[in-house]
């Protein structure tokens, strides 16, 4: 269990919305889908409504730092059969990486490897107590775009299972393009954290308001208003 699955959840009953994606940029096709991951009847463009209220304005305090640049969603509202495919593939990857059979690796490396996915994903936990944040609908992994449509070079790739993914990875660097990296990251973090949302302490790309690890990191007593999205 991650210490912010241990917040209370006292869920507000909040609906879950599309998202308006010709208000922002989008990457195209959805990385899960385009992986066969089962949405079945869902889609992974959906978040809770004042979740959405929220990245809308962040978009707009984006927008006063840096006109024309807009939010890229990569990612948003994930059923658990979406969450467990893609700990799965992740974990195959990553075996596959080092030249082993996922299917036959021994205990002692399929543990090693387990716990290299569960740094950076939540676990796909069907317990109404422990939603994976995007589970909840209250979650959103996303990037920048520039004014002129181009995606941003943020220093590593978005699900990047690595250390340059941790938020502040670059924050130190002497070199002129990992500040830049950096320079980009405060800018995405700021931006959000304008309309309440709070970052991922591993993940340079994962936002979140009201579910549990926003609770845990807003500390004093903060309950968690987001559990499993209502479908």
């Amino acid at each position: 269990m991650k210490p912010y699955q241990k917040i209370a959840i006292q869920e507000c009953g909040e609906a879950l919305i599309p998202i308006p994606l010709q208000d922002f940029a989008v990457v195209s096709p959805h990385p899960y889908e385009a992986l066969g991951a089962p949405y079945g009847n869902h889609s992974p463009y959906f978040l809770r409504e004042g979740v959405l209220q929220q990245l809308q304005q962040a978009q707009l305090s984006l927008q006063t730092q840096v006109p024309g640049w807009r939010l890229q969603i990569f990612d948003a509202y994930r059923p658990i059969p979406v969450q467990q495919f893609m700990v799965d593939y992740t974990f195959d990857q990553l075996a596959i990486a080092e030249g082993l059979n996922p299917n036959t690796v021994d205990p002692e490396t399929r543990s090693r490897l387990h716990t290299q996915v569960i740094e950076f994903w939540a676990v796909p936990s069907p317990n109404p107590a422990t939603p994976p944040p995007h589970s909840t609908g209250a979650a959103i992994d996303l990037t920048l775009v520039d004014d002129n449509g181009v995606t941003l070079n943020m220093g590593s790739a978005l699900d990047e299972i690595s250390p340059r993914s941790y938020p502040n990875h670059f924050e130190k660097s002497t070199h002129a393009p990992e500040q830049q990296y950096h320079h980009h990251r405060s800018l995405l973090n700021n931006a959000m954290a304008a309309a309440g949302f709070r970052q991922h302490p591993n993940e340079w790309w994962h936002f979140s308001l009201g579910d549990q690890l926003w609770a845990w990191q807003m500390g004093a007593g903060t309950i968690a208003r987001y559990g499993k999205a209502p479908t």
